[in-house]
């Protein structure tokens, strides 16, 4: 095993899982992966598909106190927002300098001061994959590809074309289509809108993705899509498919919100969102990666948005009453 085909998963959870066996079980020729988290994982993985199939792997494993002493090819940084620039830290002096490194946070925070701050090529990713781990597994050794999306690759800067390729030719082997793009800060954007839409309405009310679809929750992705395209409009952030600034705020751009918001309910519809398998477990949400920047960019814009701000009032308040009461 050489640095060449070595990947490291940095915050193996349910994405860098799924990315990982992905690689391992998938990818020609298969890069070598190991997991690393704050605890060592099993070796023995499954990964169930979205047709039902379980596919066996026995992957590397390692802790952020005991990393691998093959350095890698490629780290993928796939911790929770929150955690990604501390993870990065510890990461840091141990990696060779050049080592490329690639974000798959939600949000828009922590990717401009990763960028800056590590030294090699920086690739943000974002995807519709649909993932969680397996119950029955207890979360340590199995998870469940519950949806197909789409991946895109790029670096804020719009440099590392190159690399930007390999990573995303890697991936569509893998079994996760993906292609890199040289607008991924646009893409960013709207796949926060997507989260927006999404994810805080399935944790509140913990359902999954495709129950968005039923009332009374269609009414209200609805109103929380008319809230998002009025921010992104004025912070000049279009859908895909729509061109021009001048289209931000027309009917045309807000039906481009709809069309991608609830592709991704119907390509996800049976699988729980990250915020929901957060919620579900007790650990902190993401929920201020994901609306706190629609709700920076709505306050700089003297924009109202009182269904995401109730929204982010009720995760705050959830995890205040989770800090006070950790049993």
């Amino acid at each position: 095993m050489t640095r060449r085909d070595t990947h490291w998963i940095v915050g193996p959870g349910a994405l860098g899982r799924l990315i990982g066996l992905r690689l391992a079980t998938r990818a020609a020729p298969s890069p070598a992966v190991i997991l690393i988290g704050r605890r060592r994982l099993p070796v023995e993985q499954s990964l169930v598909t979205p047709r039902g199939e379980t596919l066996e792997a026995a992957v590397n494993t390692a802790t952020l106190k005991a990393l691998p002493a093959i350095p890698p090819r490629v780290v993928h940084l796939t911790t929770k927002a929150y955690a990604a620039e501390e993870a990065h830290l510890a990461l840091a002096p141990h990696l060779p300098v050049g080592t490329p490194l690639v974000l798959w946070q939600n949000g828009f925070g922590c990717q401009p001061r990763l960028s800056r701050r590590h030294d090699g090529p920086v690739l943000c990713a974002t995807t519709t994959e649909g993932a969680y781990l397996d119950d029955k597994a207890a979360g340590d050794s199995g998870v469940v590809h519950a949806g197909h999306g789409e991946t895109l690759v790029g670096a804020l800067d719009g440099r590392h074309a190159e690399l930007a390729d390999e990573l995303a030719a890697t991936l569509s082997a893998a079994g996760l289509p993906a292609r890199s793009v040289a607008d991924i800060r646009q893409r960013l954007w709207q796949k926060l809108a997507v989260n927006a839409a999404i994810n805080p309405l399935v944790a509140r009310f913990r359902i999954r993705n495709g129950q968005l679809r039923d009332r009374p929750f269609r009414p209200m992705v609805e109103t929380i899509i008319a809230e998002v395209a009025a921010i992104l409009a004025a912070e000049g952030i279009t859908p895909p498919g729509v061109t021009g600034v001048e289209a931000n705020a027309s009917a045309e751009a807000i039906e481009g919100w709809r069309a991608l918001v609830w592709r991704v309910v119907e390509g996800t519809a049976g699988n729980r969102a990250s915020m929901l398998q957060d919620v579900l477990a007790g650990r902190p949400t993401e929920h201020d990666a994901i609306l706190g920047p629609l709700l920076a960019a709505a306050a700089a814009h003297r924009l109202a948005a009182p269904h995401l701000t109730e929204l982010a009032d009720r995760l705050r308040e959830r995890e205040l009453a989770r800090s006070r009461n950790p049993c």
